[in-house]
């Protein structure tokens, strides 16, 4: 094998079932989720070249990728791991790109930080959905198809995701990022997989539950996995809730969140 294409989760389950380096490097494209720096990290310590990928059906699949530049070799590899989890600039086919304000289209500041929605156009974008006008009406508003994910924009003109504009957690009023949290968690040394949704919660609106399965052999209590979280994050950033077990997922890997936030309310 010297090509393969997989989401992250396979990128994390080729991750814990080897721990040897390749006999040969091994170039993988991954896209279909935002991969966790550290699951990239540990996959480019077995030897397999990452390339990551971003897009959406109604593009006509990958349309934005994480271009790396070679001087970023140099780097330590922490630091490596997190720019290849952005999501990067666009393909030459696409056109248009940009974060920005999903009432105003105004572009967010590309400082790392502002968080605002993606918006793509050009000619690998879709007419519109078939039979559907009020949802092509709604997704093209603007002029610009609205993607649905929430991202900032670097300095150097690389996109970020945050989260689903569907997923993001609303606590106190401050925006919580799944994919940060989940990022903190899959670096813990007993988590396999970890996936964080919204829990209603009477006094802040919503705080992080995450949902954590456990590597064979691996043991953790929920005071450990929040205290971890807490020691490289926000507080008010880490799971006030953690529940484990297995994590529901559809026949091509992807988690099933809505799931997740069903149980979370009953947690």
């Amino acid at each position: 094998v010297t090509h393969l294409c997989g989401a992250p989760v396979v990128m994390n389950m080729l991750l814990n079932a080897r721990n040897q380096p390749l006999p040969r490097p091994v170039a993988m494209m991954t896209a279909g989720a935002a991969p966790p720096a550290a699951v990239i990290g540990g996959m480019e310590a077995l030897g397999f070249q990452i390339t990551h990928v971003y897009g959406l059906t109604e593009v006509y699949g990958p349309a934005v990728v994480c271009a790396w530049h070679n001087e970023w070799d140099e780097l330590p590899d922490d630091e490596r791991a997190r720019l290849k989890a952005r999501q990067g600039v666009t393909y030459p086919v696409l056109e248009g790109l940009m974060v920005a304000d999903p009432d105003t289209l105004a572009p967010v500041p590309a400082d790392g930080a502002a968080m605002g929605e993606i918006f793509m156009r050009g000619n690998i974008v879709m007419k519109g959905y078939l039979k559907n006008p009020a949802a092509t009406e709604e997704a093209f508003a603007g002029g610009w198809f609205h993607s649905g994910d929430l991202a900032v924009m670097h300095p150097d003109g690389y996109i970020e995701i945050k989260d689903r504009s569907k997923d993001i957690i609303i606590s106190g009023g401050e925006n919580i990022s799944t994919i940060e949290v989940e990022d903190v968690l899959y670096r813990h040394p007993a988590v396999l997989e970890a996936a964080v949704v919204a829990k209603p919660d009477p006094n802040w609106g919503e705080t992080p539950c995450a949902f954590v399965t456990l590597k064979d052999g691996a043991a953790a209590e929920p005071g450990e996995i929040i205290a971890f979280c807490r020691e490289r994050m926000a507080r008010f950033k880490a799971p006030r809730h953690v529940v484990f077990g297995p994590l529901p997922k559809t026949s091509t890997g992807k988690i099933q969140k809505f799931v997740l936030r069903e149980r979370a309310k009953n947690t």
